[in-house]
């Protein structure tokens, strides 16, 4: 027990450090990629920490069996440049029995991604497709924000606002638009000022309006002497209508339990891949012990280039895999378990290879061979 313990403590520790670098990573990521969207207009910033904190399940669901498997390359690895791996195997410590040890400290780690995987991260999932959803529903009136220039639907012209009340209501507003077309070559523009504007709903409760109240309006074309000057006390303009959000989610946002009724090829290549997840990890971790056996004089990161090319071949044949599901050209019957067999078999390769090469070696040199 004591050197399960200290397996478990060196394992442990590090999965979870190299999980922290690459969900800082997958963040950080995803943070650019959200900020950009809001800075165009099409997102509230006060939602985006919200729905990166609903994917974090779904990164944990990637990085966790990345993070187990290099975390047995370089604890291993490190066991075998300090000799303490000989020191083990001299007390009677076999490889098999070290191999034991990593599978009940992977199935630990099966168990979290299982659950992630078929209830933790489906439900985040669909929290942040409902958030992202009800963004792309806002009408230009709900994005604006002070002191800030929106392109209206279509390009069609901006709009600008100094103030906003706590109302809702726009103070000093600027609107300006195209109102010609390419085929008449009548490029006229229309520059609307006003005091105040707020967003007024159509009784049939689809159309919506930008409605000004006291100010004027410009029309003509830039550059020419042309051009009229109208002073309103109310002026309305037609907004984009409000888009209503389809409750048709992804399948990355169905529950396990959606999927499994669900007879779609995507929802069946869907279900596969959760399932999939929690036994990727045992056989990872059946890959990472063979792989991390070196010597003090290459050391310990002698083989881990090639065991992350392994680990992402293992990844890619999964996903060709879920590919082929979606498409129909794999039953969901076999599933992705062709895989799995496949890399377990080279894992039982590995495992033995040491003892494959002895026994190739002295046949070799037997001297019938020799001979």
């Amino acid at each position: 027990m004591i050197i399960f313990r200290y397996l478990s403590r060196e394992i442990l520790s590090t999965t979870f450090a190299i999980c922290l670098v690459l969900l800082l990573v997958l963040i950080s990521g995803r943070f650019v990629k959200y900020l950009t969207t809001a800075l165009a207009g099409n997102m509230d910033p006060s939602v985006i920490f919200a729905v990166i904190g609903y994917r974090i399940p779904g990164f944990l669901e990637l990085t966790v069996p990345l993070g187990l498997f290099l975390a047995i390359l370089l604890s291993f690895g490190r066991l075998h440049v300090d000799n303490e791996m000989s020191v083990l195997q001299a007390c009677g410590v076999s490889e098999k029995r070290l191999l034991g040890y990593s599978l009940a400290i992977g199935a630990v780690i099966a168990l979290l991604v299982a659950w992630l995987s078929l209830s933790i991260s489906p439900a985040g999932a669909a929290k942040a497709d409902t958030i992202l959803k009800a963004q792309k529903a806002m009408t230009e009136l709900d994005k604006i924000s002070a002191k800030r220039f929106y392109t209206l639907s279509g390009e069609q012209g901006v709009t600008y606002a100094e103030r906003i009340s706590e109302k809702g209501e726009l103070e000093d507003v600027f609107l300006s638009f195209a109102s010609g077309s390419v085929e008449t070559f009548d490029n006229r523009l229309v520059v609307v000022v006003a005091k105040r504007g707020r967003q007024q709903i159509a009784q049939d409760g689809d159309e919506r309006f930008l409605v000004l109240d006291q100010g004027y309006r410009f029309e003509g074309i830039p550059g020419s002497h042309d051009y009229q000057v109208t002073n309103f006390q109310q002026y309305g303009s037609k907004l984009q209508s409000r888009k209503h959000i389809v409750n048709d989610p992804e399948t990355d946002a169905m529950t396990t339990a959606e999927l499994w009724l669900s007879e779609s090829q995507d929802a069946q290549a869907a279900l596969q891949w959760r399932f999939s997840t929690p036994l990727m990890v045992m056989v990872i971790v059946l890959l990472a012990v063979p792989l991390s056996r070196t010597t003090p004089r290459k050391g310990r990161f002698s083989r881990l280039l090639p065991a992350i090319l392994i680990y992402f071949i293992y990844l890619l044949a999964l996903n060709a895999a879920r590919s082929d599901i979606e498409s129909g050209e794999l039953t969901a019957a076999i599933g992705l378990l062709p895989v799995h067999g496949l890399f377990v078999c080279v894992s039982i390769l590995l495992i033995y290879s040491s003892r494959i090469k002895t026994a190739a070696v002295a046949l070799i040199r037997s001297p019938g061979i020799g001979s």
